[in-house]
């Protein structure tokens, strides 16, 4: 619990993993000697912040989830494992209508983004307590070229760098307001890119916190090697938890 509020984790577990190039879901592809899913739901059962876990599943996993990760790894804060939809955005919906009655901030992560540290698990939720909305991201260090329009490849302009971040999960609401978001984009039949669209797009502030360089999303198998190396301190030149480079 942060500061006498009730806080429920949505982890988004029921992708088709697709650009993984495999045949069984991403969430459950072995990282170390435990399962993808495995390491991103600890970091949530660890944090004293925590007070609910719900997974969404794809519905032929359901049951796999609950025998095979919860079980297994005896998560107690893990309440519930439903079915998710055909797209992210319903699977958190179905997320939404599930949280428990005392539920005040809701966070909404990435089954498939086991390198989510405490600290931005903290900072976002602080910052969404005092804001209504916090989402973590890094700074973009690439320069990002705007297209003129959709499936042409003439450059209209180049944005300003300074002002670009990548988001990533987690992403924090308070209740009241991200439910109010996803029901107006139910209502306007709105298929958002991430949880802060959908409240931007209904006039609410969305503070950034700085996330880190290895908050990967795992996606293809490229993402599985930067993954191994991450995972494993001995070898690796990195501190997994908080590696960061800074822009120039």
């Amino acid at each position: 619990m942060y500061e006498e509020n009730y806080v429920t984790v949505l982890i988004a577990a029921a992708g088709m993993s697709n650009r993984m190039g495999c045949n069984m879901n991403k969430q459950f592809i072995r990282l170390g000697d435990k399962p993808v899913l495995v390491h991103t739901i600890e970091k949530f059962q660890k944090s004293e912040l925590i007070d609910e876990i719900i997974i969404i599943a794809r519905e032929d996993e359901v049951d796999y989830c609950k025998k095979n990760i919860v079980g297994k790894y005896n998560f107690n804060k893990v309440t519930k494992v439903i079915k998710g939809g055909s797209e992210r955005q319903y699977s958190v919906y179905n997320g939404l209508m599930a949280v428990d009655s005392r539920t005040d901030i809701i966070v909404s992560h990435d089954g498939a983004r086991p390198f989510v540290s405490e600290k931005m698990i903290s900072d976002s939720i602080e910052k969404a307590k005092e804001i209504g909305a916090a989402v973590v991201g890094v700074p973009v260090t690439d320069t990002v070229k705007m297209l003129k329009s959709d499936g042409e490849v003439s450059i209209d302009y180049t944005p300003k760098r300074s002002l670009l971040w990548s988001a990533q999960t987690p992403q924090v609401f308070k209740k009241e307001i991200l439910i109010e978001a996803y029901e107006k984009a139910l209502n306007d039949d709105v298929l958002g890119t991430d949880d802060s669209y959908l409240v931007e797009r209904i006039g609410y502030n969305v503070s950034m916190v700085e996330g880190s360089y290895s908050n990967i999303k795992l996606t293809t198998p490229e993402d599985i090697i930067l993954a191994e190396s991450l995972i494993d301190k001995e070898n690796s030149i990195y501190d997994r938890k908080e590696f960061k480079f800074q822009s120039r």
